[in-house]
Protein backbone atom coordinates (compact mmCIF):
# COMPACT_ATOMS: atom_id res chain seq x y z
CA UNK A 1 0.00 0.00 0.00
CA UNK A 2 1.37 3.48 -1.08
CA UNK A 3 2.06 6.09 1.72
CA UNK A 4 -0.53 9.02 2.50
CA UNK A 5 1.64 12.14 0.62
CA UNK A 6 1.95 14.50 3.83
CA UNK A 7 2.13 18.53 3.10
CA UNK A 8 2.68 21.08 6.14
CA UNK A 9 1.35 24.35 6.58
CA UNK A 10 3.64 26.30 8.51
CA UNK A 11 7.16 25.69 10.32
CA UNK A 12 6.17 26.01 13.95
CA UNK A 13 7.87 24.66 16.65
CA UNK A 14 6.31 21.78 16.97
CA UNK A 15 6.27 20.52 13.63
CA UNK A 16 9.97 20.78 13.19
CA UNK A 17 10.59 19.19 16.67
CA UNK A 18 7.95 16.74 16.79
CA UNK A 19 5.63 16.04 13.54
CA UNK A 20 8.16 16.32 10.67
CA UNK A 21 10.51 13.82 12.03
CA UNK A 22 7.23 11.05 12.92
CA UNK A 23 6.34 12.22 9.35
CA UNK A 24 9.42 10.84 8.12
CA UNK A 25 9.79 7.73 10.42
CA UNK A 26 6.65 6.37 10.13
CA UNK A 27 6.12 3.86 7.04
CA UNK A 28 2.61 4.36 5.94
CA UNK A 29 3.67 8.30 5.59
CA UNK A 30 5.58 10.04 2.71
CA UNK A 31 6.63 13.77 3.86
CA UNK A 32 6.28 15.54 0.53
CA UNK A 33 6.64 19.36 1.25
CA UNK A 34 6.29 21.72 3.42
CA UNK A 35 4.91 25.43 2.99
CA UNK A 36 5.68 28.83 4.58
CA UNK A 37 4.89 32.15 3.64
CA UNK A 38 8.28 33.54 4.24
CA UNK A 39 10.22 32.09 1.29
CA UNK A 40 13.46 31.52 3.43
CA UNK A 41 11.63 29.98 6.25
CA UNK A 42 10.05 27.33 3.74
CA UNK A 43 14.06 26.40 2.63
CA UNK A 44 15.46 26.19 5.88
CA UNK A 45 12.62 23.80 7.30
CA UNK A 46 12.47 21.90 4.30
CA UNK A 47 15.89 21.34 4.11
CA UNK A 48 16.27 20.16 7.49
CA UNK A 49 13.02 17.45 6.76
CA UNK A 50 14.37 16.60 3.73
CA UNK A 51 11.32 17.55 1.58
CA UNK A 52 10.77 20.19 -0.65
CA UNK A 53 9.54 23.98 0.10
CA UNK A 54 6.87 25.81 -1.04
CA UNK A 55 5.82 29.56 -0.80
CA UNK A 56 2.45 30.23 0.48
CA UNK A 57 0.16 28.14 1.73
CA UNK A 58 -2.71 28.12 -0.99
CA UNK A 59 0.06 26.75 -3.11
CA UNK A 60 0.41 23.67 -1.14
CA UNK A 61 -3.02 23.12 -1.45
CA UNK A 62 -3.07 23.37 -4.99
CA UNK A 63 -0.64 19.94 -5.13
CA UNK A 64 -1.78 17.42 -7.00
CA UNK A 65 0.95 15.16 -5.63
CA UNK A 66 -0.36 15.96 -1.33
CA UNK A 67 -2.78 13.64 -0.55
CA UNK A 68 -3.31 15.16 3.19
CA UNK A 69 -2.06 18.49 5.33
CA UNK A 70 -0.85 19.09 9.07
CA UNK A 71 -1.82 22.04 10.01
CA UNK A 72 0.51 23.92 13.01
CA UNK A 73 -0.32 27.19 12.52
CA UNK A 74 -1.69 30.17 15.67
CA UNK A 75 -4.59 28.82 16.85
CA UNK A 76 -6.61 31.88 14.81
CA UNK A 77 -5.76 30.18 11.79
CA UNK A 78 -7.14 26.93 12.09
CA UNK A 79 -10.81 27.43 10.92
CA UNK A 80 -9.25 29.21 7.62
CA UNK A 81 -6.90 26.84 6.59
CA UNK A 82 -8.64 23.72 7.30
CA UNK A 83 -11.53 24.52 5.69
CA UNK A 84 -9.24 25.78 2.44
CA UNK A 85 -7.66 22.21 2.86
CA UNK A 86 -10.79 20.00 3.00
CA UNK A 87 -12.25 21.87 0.39
CA UNK A 88 -9.32 21.40 -1.85
CA UNK A 89 -9.92 17.29 -1.29
CA UNK A 90 -7.09 17.15 1.37
CA UNK A 91 -7.72 14.82 4.20
CA UNK A 92 -6.45 16.62 7.52
CA UNK A 93 -4.70 17.10 10.77
CA UNK A 94 -4.97 20.17 12.56
CA UNK A 95 -3.25 21.27 15.66
CA UNK A 96 -5.27 21.58 18.69
CA UNK A 97 -8.11 23.26 19.38
CA UNK A 98 -9.40 22.76 16.05
CA UNK A 99 -11.04 26.01 16.41
CA UNK A 100 -11.59 28.01 19.01
CA UNK A 101 -16.15 27.52 18.36
CA UNK A 102 -17.71 24.88 18.57
CA UNK A 103 -20.07 25.57 15.51
CA UNK A 104 -17.61 25.61 13.44
CA UNK A 105 -15.71 22.57 14.59
CA UNK A 106 -18.84 20.70 14.43
CA UNK A 107 -19.32 22.49 10.50
CA UNK A 108 -15.57 21.02 9.62
CA UNK A 109 -16.27 17.68 10.70
CA UNK A 110 -19.73 17.80 9.25
CA UNK A 111 -17.54 18.83 6.05
CA UNK A 112 -15.10 16.44 6.15
CA UNK A 113 -17.50 13.21 7.23
CA UNK A 114 -19.33 14.22 3.72
CA UNK A 115 -16.92 14.77 1.61
CA UNK A 116 -15.29 11.23 3.20
CA UNK A 117 -12.01 13.00 4.16
CA UNK A 118 -10.27 12.43 7.47
CA UNK A 119 -10.22 15.26 9.66
CA UNK A 120 -8.16 14.71 12.81
CA UNK A 121 -7.02 17.00 15.94
CA UNK A 122 -3.74 16.83 16.63
CA UNK A 123 -4.40 15.44 20.44
CA UNK A 124 -1.31 12.93 20.88
CA UNK A 125 -1.36 11.84 24.72
CA UNK A 126 -4.18 9.78 23.72
CA UNK A 127 -2.23 7.72 21.17
CA UNK A 128 -0.29 6.52 23.85
CA UNK A 129 -0.94 3.21 25.54
CA UNK A 130 -0.45 4.05 29.12
CA UNK A 131 -4.34 5.51 29.00
CA UNK A 132 -5.39 2.09 27.53
CA UNK A 133 -4.02 0.29 30.37
CA UNK A 134 -5.65 2.76 32.78
CA UNK A 135 -8.72 2.71 31.15
CA UNK A 136 -8.94 -1.42 31.52
CA UNK A 137 -7.94 -1.07 35.54
CA UNK A 138 -10.81 0.93 35.81
CA UNK A 139 -13.21 -1.13 33.52
CA UNK A 140 -12.40 -4.20 35.51
CA UNK A 141 -12.30 -2.45 39.00
CA UNK A 142 -9.50 -2.11 40.18
CA UNK A 143 -10.09 1.40 42.37
CA UNK A 144 -13.78 0.21 42.51
CA UNK A 145 -16.19 2.84 41.39
CA UNK A 146 -14.89 5.76 40.50
CA UNK A 147 -15.22 9.29 42.55
CA UNK A 148 -13.47 11.81 41.43
CA UNK A 149 -10.61 13.03 38.36
CA UNK A 150 -8.09 15.13 38.82
CA UNK A 151 -5.51 16.96 36.02
CA UNK A 152 -3.38 19.51 35.69
CA UNK A 153 -1.15 20.66 32.44
CA UNK A 154 1.22 23.73 33.00
CA UNK A 155 4.50 25.06 31.81
CA UNK A 156 7.35 27.51 32.89
CA UNK A 157 6.73 31.24 32.36
CA UNK A 158 7.45 31.56 28.21
CA UNK A 159 9.35 34.28 26.76
CA UNK A 160 7.43 37.75 26.26
CA UNK A 161 7.40 37.44 22.51
CA UNK A 162 5.53 33.88 22.33
CA UNK A 163 2.65 33.75 20.00
CA UNK A 164 0.87 31.88 22.68
CA UNK A 165 0.23 35.74 24.61
CA UNK A 166 -0.99 37.29 21.42
CA UNK A 167 -4.77 37.91 21.33
CA UNK A 168 -5.22 37.90 17.78
CA UNK A 169 -3.26 34.55 16.89
CA UNK A 170 -5.58 32.96 19.43
CA UNK A 171 -3.64 33.31 22.57
CA UNK A 172 -4.00 32.21 26.26
CA UNK A 173 -3.71 29.25 27.86
CA UNK A 174 -7.20 27.58 27.91
CA UNK A 175 -6.82 26.83 24.65
CA UNK A 176 -2.94 26.02 24.62
CA UNK A 177 -2.57 24.09 27.92
CA UNK A 178 -6.13 23.65 29.07
CA UNK A 179 -7.10 21.43 26.37
CA UNK A 180 -4.72 18.33 27.84
CA UNK A 181 -6.79 18.28 31.03
CA UNK A 182 -10.47 18.42 29.31
CA UNK A 183 -9.31 15.78 26.81
CA UNK A 184 -8.42 13.44 29.53
CA UNK A 185 -11.70 14.01 31.59
CA UNK A 186 -13.51 13.46 28.56
CA UNK A 187 -11.59 10.35 27.58
CA UNK A 188 -12.18 8.71 31.51
CA UNK A 189 -15.46 9.87 32.03
CA UNK A 190 -16.79 10.31 29.25
CA UNK A 191 -18.96 12.92 26.90
CA UNK A 192 -21.65 13.95 29.79
CA UNK A 193 -19.56 16.50 31.03
CA UNK A 194 -20.95 19.82 31.76
CA UNK A 195 -19.06 22.81 33.45
CA UNK A 196 -19.65 23.86 37.14
CA UNK A 197 -17.46 26.24 37.82
CA UNK A 198 -14.24 27.79 36.09
CA UNK A 199 -11.33 30.36 36.67
CA UNK A 200 -9.29 32.18 33.85
CA UNK A 201 -6.35 34.11 35.29
CA UNK A 202 -4.18 36.84 33.50
CA UNK A 203 -0.79 36.51 34.71
CA UNK A 204 0.10 40.31 35.14
CA UNK A 205 -0.35 43.76 33.97
CA UNK A 206 -0.05 43.61 30.17
CA UNK A 207 -1.17 40.52 29.41
CA UNK A 208 -4.07 40.30 26.93
CA UNK A 209 -4.71 36.74 27.32
CA UNK A 210 -5.41 34.17 30.55
CA UNK A 211 -2.26 32.37 31.76
CA UNK A 212 -3.53 29.70 34.12
CA UNK A 213 -7.33 28.46 34.91
CA UNK A 214 -9.16 25.98 36.80
CA UNK A 215 -12.45 24.14 35.75
CA UNK A 216 -14.63 21.75 38.17
CA UNK A 217 -16.37 19.39 35.48
CA UNK A 218 -19.18 17.17 36.77
CA UNK A 219 -20.97 14.21 35.11
CA UNK A 220 -24.66 13.10 35.30
CA UNK A 221 -23.67 10.40 38.35
CA UNK A 222 -21.84 13.45 40.50
CA UNK A 223 -18.56 12.35 39.66
CA UNK A 224 -16.09 15.72 39.84
CA UNK A 225 -13.55 16.61 37.63
CA UNK A 226 -10.73 19.01 38.94
CA UNK A 227 -8.67 20.52 36.36
CA UNK A 228 -5.98 23.15 36.15
CA UNK A 229 -3.74 24.35 33.56
CA UNK A 230 -1.44 27.16 33.13
CA UNK A 231 1.69 29.15 31.18
CA UNK A 232 3.59 30.47 34.23
CA UNK A 233 3.95 27.56 36.74
CA UNK A 234 6.61 24.96 37.55
CA UNK A 235 6.21 22.03 34.97
CA UNK A 236 3.67 19.44 35.97
CA UNK A 237 1.78 16.81 33.88
CA UNK A 238 -0.05 14.03 35.45
CA UNK A 239 -3.95 12.81 36.45
CA UNK A 240 -5.69 10.60 39.29
CA UNK A 241 -8.33 8.66 39.11
CA UNK A 242 -9.91 8.48 42.50
CA UNK A 243 -11.86 5.07 43.24
CA UNK A 244 -14.39 3.73 46.54
CA UNK A 245 -11.34 1.25 47.00
CA UNK A 246 -8.02 3.11 45.07
CA UNK A 247 -6.27 5.37 43.37
CA UNK A 248 -4.51 5.42 40.10
CA UNK A 249 -1.89 8.25 39.23
CA UNK A 250 0.15 9.10 36.03
CA UNK A 251 2.64 11.48 36.02
CA UNK A 252 4.13 12.50 32.90
CA UNK A 253 0.97 12.37 31.32
CA UNK A 254 0.86 14.43 28.33
CA UNK A 255 4.05 15.02 26.49
CA UNK A 256 6.63 12.29 27.47
CA UNK A 257 9.56 11.86 25.57
CA UNK A 258 9.46 8.62 23.45
CA UNK A 259 12.12 6.67 25.52
CA UNK A 260 10.27 7.68 28.73
CA UNK A 261 9.09 4.49 30.54
CA UNK A 262 5.38 5.64 31.67
CA UNK A 263 5.04 6.35 35.16
CA UNK A 264 1.65 4.79 36.70
CA UNK A 265 0.85 4.17 39.86
CA UNK A 266 -1.49 1.88 41.42
CA UNK A 267 -3.01 1.90 44.98
CA UNK A 268 -5.20 0.15 47.06
CA UNK A 269 -5.89 0.29 50.71
CA UNK A 270 -2.56 -0.69 52.08
CA UNK A 271 -0.72 -1.53 48.99
CA UNK A 272 0.90 0.21 46.21
CA UNK A 273 2.24 -0.77 42.87
CA UNK A 274 4.48 1.43 40.21
CA UNK A 275 2.93 -0.61 36.95
CA UNK A 276 5.83 -1.66 34.25
CA UNK A 277 4.99 0.00 31.04
CA UNK A 278 6.94 -0.16 27.97
CA UNK A 279 7.75 3.45 26.14
CA UNK A 280 5.94 4.22 23.69
CA UNK A 281 6.35 7.37 20.76
CA UNK A 282 2.46 8.79 21.19
CA UNK A 283 4.06 11.03 18.24
CA UNK A 284 4.30 8.07 15.78
CA UNK A 285 1.33 6.73 17.27
CA UNK A 286 -0.59 9.94 16.09
CA UNK A 287 0.87 9.82 12.72
CA UNK A 288 0.01 6.57 12.04
CA UNK A 289 -3.59 6.36 13.57
CA UNK A 290 -3.95 10.18 10.97
CA UNK A 291 -3.09 7.37 7.82
CA UNK A 292 -4.91 5.06 8.68
CA UNK A 293 -7.70 7.63 8.88
CA UNK A 294 -6.50 8.84 5.71
CA UNK A 295 -6.95 5.41 4.18
CA UNK A 296 -10.65 4.93 5.13
CA UNK A 297 -11.96 7.69 5.16
CA UNK A 298 -13.23 7.47 9.03
CA UNK A 299 -15.07 10.40 10.25
CA UNK A 300 -14.16 12.91 13.21
CA UNK A 301 -13.81 11.72 16.48
CA UNK A 302 -16.51 12.93 18.16
CA UNK A 303 -14.20 13.35 21.09
CA UNK A 304 -13.20 16.59 19.40
CA UNK A 305 -16.78 18.03 19.43
CA UNK A 306 -17.67 17.47 22.98
CA UNK A 307 -14.00 18.66 23.45
CA UNK A 308 -14.99 22.72 22.03
CA UNK A 309 -18.41 22.25 24.28
CA UNK A 310 -16.89 22.33 26.74
CA UNK A 311 -13.55 24.70 26.16
CA UNK A 312 -16.51 27.44 24.95
CA UNK A 313 -18.53 27.05 27.90
CA UNK A 314 -15.37 27.62 30.16
CA UNK A 315 -14.10 30.71 28.28
CA UNK A 316 -17.84 32.09 28.19
CA UNK A 317 -18.64 30.94 31.66
CA UNK A 318 -15.65 31.33 33.42
CA UNK A 319 -14.92 34.54 36.52
CA UNK A 320 -11.88 36.17 35.27
CA UNK A 321 -8.82 37.95 37.40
Amino acid sequence: MEPVRIGVLGCADIARRRMLPAFRACADTELVAVASRDAGRARETAAAAGCEAVTGYGALLARTDIDAVYVPLPTALHERWVRAALDAGKHVLGEKPLTTDPASTAELAARAAGAGLALRENVMFVHHPQHAVVRRLVEDGAIGEVRAFRAAFTVPRLPDHDIRYDPRLGGGALWDTGVYPVRAALHFLGAELEVAGAVLAHGGPGRAVDTSGAVLLRDGAGVGAQLAFGLDHAYRSSYEIWGSAGLITVDRAFTPPAGLPPRVRLERRDTAEDLGLPPADQVLGTVADFAAACRTGAPPDPAVLHQARLLDRVRRTADRT
